[in-house]
């Protein structure tokens, strides 16, 4: 084998053996996008969302990465949680470009590590950015994001002489699927990034793909 393909063709199997502990959120993520997508068809009407002042909804998501082998099954993540957002430009562009900005915060009771190691804690992310595109397929639209906080564990995370305390950055996207007036389904997946800035002796970093499902009501 071409040792140019040797590299990306191993990191690429890692990645997907990765999966293997998503593979039920995997599956019941493609069951309730088909399930929104036949609701959305028998809809009379797209419903208007692109004037709402404020956001909310609950989410679950589940993240697969590295720590400190460099196999993106090493360590396993389920956080859960909610979302306060606040639209803050009506919109602007045109084109594929056109969309409106919103700043949102997640309140995230639930943070758990299976793997390699149960850790568990709360997080906090006060600084979500997210570009909602005017652009959509019927009642699918996408969006981007970019955003960064917090995370308090009861045991040094990750497991070592770290630090229970750790900052996280994220970044990426998905779409929202309208089901309803004033109502959406999300999904989304994005690149998770969580270390403690040198505040612990060590500091080894998760850097892993995280997915997630989430339900909005907008006001």
């Amino acid at each position: 084998m071409d040792v140019r393909l040797a590299f990306p063709l191993a990191w690429f199997a890692s990645f997907l053996r990765a999966l293997r502990p998503l593979r039920s959120m995997i599956f019941v993520l493609l069951l309730l996008i088909t399930s929104a997508l036949c609701n959305a068809a028998l809809g009379q009407a797209n419903p208007e969302l692109r004037n709402y002042s404020w956001d909310f909804s609950v989410w679950a998501a589940g993240a697969t990465g590295e720590e400190v082998t460099n196999s993106f099954s090493e360590a396993q993540l389920f956080t859960a949680g909610v979302s306060v957002g606040h639209a803050l430009s009506g919109e602007m562009g045109s084109g594929w470009r056109r969309g409106h900005l919103e700043y949102s915060a997640d309140f995230v009771p639930v943070f758990v590590q299976f793997a390699p190691q149960k850790i568990t804690g709360t997080a906090f992310d006060p600084i979500l950015l997210r570009w909602n595109s005017s652009v959509h397929h019927g009642r699918l639209s996408p969006f981007v994001e970019l955003g960064g906080g917090g995370v308090h564990t009861h045991s040094d995370f990750p497991q070592g002489d770290t630090s229970t305390f750790n900052f996280m950055a994220r970044a990426g996207g998905g779409v929202v699927i309208t089901t309803r007036r004033a109502q959406a389904l999300e999904i989304a997946c994005r690149w998770l990034h969580i270390s403690n800035a040198n505040l612990g002796p060590q500091n080894p970093e998760f850097n892993g793909v995280q997915l997630s499902l989430g339900w909005h009501w907008f006001k």
